[in-house]
């Protein structure tokens, strides 16, 4: 559980070096539709990422945005691929989505 936790922490960090990306997880879908609106407005551009669980989320956010905030964003490109990571019971294998928005 702690270890969830810290690594919830490191993403972040990542997130906010990167400025435009958003990863979404297990906080509720409203918080990463505000975050994604923000960055839209200042950005022009934001990237939602996912993986695992949280991939319907980030469309759901995506789809959010679109549709009942900013009728003018459109969804730019969208990437999914297998994410890798090595764990005590071996190799364990995480889908990711990618979803890049542009206002």
């Amino acid at each position: 559980m702690a270890e969830e936790k810290k690594e919830e922490k490191v993403e972040e960090k990542k997130a906010e070096e990167l400025g435009n990306v958003v990863l979404v997880g297990k906080k509720p879908t409203i918080n990463y539709v505000l975050s994604a609106l923000t960055i839209l407005e200042n950005n022009g551009e934001v990237v939602l990422k996912a993986r695992g669980r949280a991939i319907s989320k980030a469309v759901d956010v995506s789809q959010i945005v679109i549709n009942k905030f900013m009728k003018d964003a459109k969804i730019e490109k969208v990437s999914i691929g297998t994410d890798t990571k090595e764990t005590e019971q071996g190799t364990k294998n995480f889908s990711v989505i990618e979803i890049v928005m542009k206002k």
